[in-house]
């Protein structure tokens, strides 16, 4: 697992690719592996699944229309082929066509057998019957409860397997880590290195591993210059930031043996549930993070509402931690 930090690549596709390279390389090839590809399918977004198709070489894919749109071709072998992604090429087969027969074998022996022959898959195609398949702006809704809903039922493994009362993040006992343990690096945007402990502070982050050793001539922080492609174990809350003990503390249900091979922290542009900080219990007055007084000019500032309940069209969710 990779933790990208990002719900969309479309800012930094490059390494977007590099994080598919990284994970497909450790598929041992002895079971069989669906690939669930996302959702962007226009412009770059196609050129891009081009390039993952011919990355990884699938054995079938699976291509579902969208009710009433046909802008997006069928997937066929040979529209991949002829197809150039986003960082490959198509197979330019203009010059065959001018040429004779002779000419145009020469030209594709010169370029190799490999890159003569279109992709080898079966394509599946899937066209829905039913309307409202897929229109625009409804999977961002939906996708969007589905992450805040994962993000909640994972920090739930954080309570006790008893029946009773949730307790708040403020009652739970966080794990103590120096600031010289770890190395640290906010992945989809640049914060200078003044105000890096406000960005990572009340944040969720990626508890990563990278193969380098942790080297530090004082006791940190550690900031790591370019994002790394590397193993994520497991996601946690850094509830607060201990300047003078040079700590953070972290919340997170990753077991003590994982949290050991630990030595990187990966922030991204994934937010805690605004219930997680709205909706806790016996916390009286301000809320840090959530109803400080702070400059409301700068752009993107702003409170958080508190909402027990919130509605879309016909669907509810209760964004309530317990």
């Amino acid at each position: 697992m990779v933790y990208y930090g990002q719900t969309s690549c479309e800012q930094d596709t490059e390494r977007y690719l590099d994080v598919v390279k990284y994970v497909f390389g450790s598929y041992k090839k002895e079971v069989p592996l669906v690939i669930n590809t996302m959702g962007w399918v226009k412009g770059e977004g196609l050129l891009l699944l081009i390039d993952i198709i011919r990355l990884l070489s699938p054995s079938h894919i699976v291509q579902m229309d969208v009710y009433d749109w046909k802008a997006m071709a069928p997937l066929t072998p040979e529209y991949v082929h002829l197809t150039p992604g986003l960082y490959t090429k198509g197979k330019q087969q203009a010059k065959c066509k001018q040429m004779g027969a002779s000419a145009a074998e020469s030209w594709k022996s010169s370029e190799g057998e490999g890159d003569a022959s279109a992709p080898e898959y079966k394509l599946l195609y899937v066209h829905p019957e039913f309307p409202r398949a897929g229109v625009a702006g409804e999977a961002r809704v939906h996708s969007g409860i589905l992450r805040d809903m994962s993000i909640l039922g994972y920090l739930g493994h954080l309570q006790s397997p008893d029946i009773g009362a949730v307790l708040p993040l403020h009652s739970l006992v966080p794990y103590q880590v120096p600031f010289s343990a770890v190395a640290l690096r906010v992945v989809h945007t640049d914060v200078a290195p003044t105000n890096i402990m406000y960005a990572v502070n009340a944040s969720w982050v990626g508890l990563c591993r990278i193969p380098d050793e942790i080297r530090c001539q004082s006791d940190g922080p550690v900031l790591l210059t370019q994002t790394p492609v590397c193993d994520c174990l497991g996601f946690g809350i850094v509830r607060g930031v201990e300047m003078e003990k040079k700590l953070y503390h972290i919340l997170t249900p990753v077991p003590p043996e994982n949290l050991r091979l630990v030595n990187c922290l990966l922030l991204g542009n994934i937010a805690v549930p605004n219930c997680v900080l709205v909706g806790q219990q016996g916390v009286e007055g301000e809320i840090p993070y959530v109803t400080s007084d702070y400059n409301y000019s700068i752009l993107g500032s702003g409170k958080l509402k508190k909402k027990k309940h919130f509605k879309r069209r016909e669907y509810a969710f209760e964004c309530d931690y317990t």
